[in-house]
């Protein structure tokens, strides 16, 4: 069994929301967007150790010792938050590094119940040697082989690591927060053309499970932006799952309650706009 590290997050054993039926998450940390709307911020950048998160630990689970490294009683820690709360910056104390031979053994635990493994994050892409080496162990395994295995990514990996997961790995789902590039910047610090790139190329190679679209109001929910994205998108694949998600406020970093909620109506519109281009594959969230 490879002994290949990851820097998780969290691992969550039971999930409906993160693809298609009850999957077990693994939530890696860090991520190379820095997106306004992100919903997990504390998962974008590795711990720095300053220990401001220490002494407001209400169990007393955090220390910090010579290095200087901030060290967790994992007994003591109740998960209660307030160290993501109190961190200015964009990160946890509470990541930690695990083997894919420690993830497999949480896995073979609960195979009976799911219908397969999702790598989300952070950024999963981050960590392709621990994704490529995890899911080779799946897909060896007589008893976990039947578990389907997806990425869910922010698509600026490039062409030749998906060429690389794809032998092992079932399929992408991407998010496209903007078909505009300057929009794209506003919304993640970052260009958009590794994620078109990506959507292109997982659909090539018969990888892109879904394509995510968050609406925001007032960056991408007009219909001309809707209008030339779905033209885009089926210029690719015009039979692509395509699930449209509303933004909203609920969980966003502090600083940020000003940007607007996408009501279900703005939400359906868009899915009836997706759908009279032809899309049969269209959930609205």
């Amino acid at each position: 069994m490879s002994t290949t590290l990851g820097r998780l997050n969290k691992v969550l054993r039971f999930s409906t929301v993160d693809g298609p039926g009850n999957r077990f998450v693994i939530f890696v940390q860090g991520c190379n967007f820095n997106c306004v709307n992100c919903h997990n911020p504390y998962t974008i950048a590795d711990c720095n150790h300053c220990g401001l998160c220490v002494d407001p630990c209400p169990e007393d689970a955090l220390t910090i010792e010579p290095g200087p490294t901030v060290v967790v009683d994992r007994v003591a820690c109740t998960s209660c938050d307030v160290c993501i709360e109190v961190c200015p910056f964009d990160s946890t104390p509470l990541a930690y590094a695990a083997s894919v031979a420690d993830v497999i053994e949480q896995i073979r635990e609960t195979a009976k119940f799911i219908s397969g493994i999702t790598v989300s994050g952070g950024e999963a892409t981050l960590q392709p040697e621990f994704i490529f080496d995890l899911f080779s162990a799946v897909k060896t395994d007589p008893d976990l082989a039947h578990l389907t295995t997806l990425v869910d990514t922010n698509g600026s990996a490039p062409s030749e690591l998906w060429d690389r997961l794809s032998p092992v790995m079932d399929g992408a789902m991407v998010d496209l927060k903007a078909l505009d590039g300057t929009v794209h910047i506003q919304l993640t610090g970052a260009s958009n053309e590794p994620v078109l790139e990506s959507i292109r190329h997982l659909a090539l190679i018969s990888r892109l499970s879904e394509v995510r679209l968050l609406i925001m109001p007032g960056y991408n929910d007009d219909d001309a932006s809707i209008e030339d994205t779905v033209s885009w998108l089926r210029s690719v694949d015009p039979n692509m799952r395509i699930v449209v998600i509303g933004f909203r406020n609920h969980g966003v970093r502090p600083g940020v309650e000003y940007l607007e909620e996408a009501d279900q109506e703005t939400t359906e519109r868009v899915g009836e706009l997706i759908r009279a281009a032809g899309f049969q594959d269209v959930v609205v969230v």
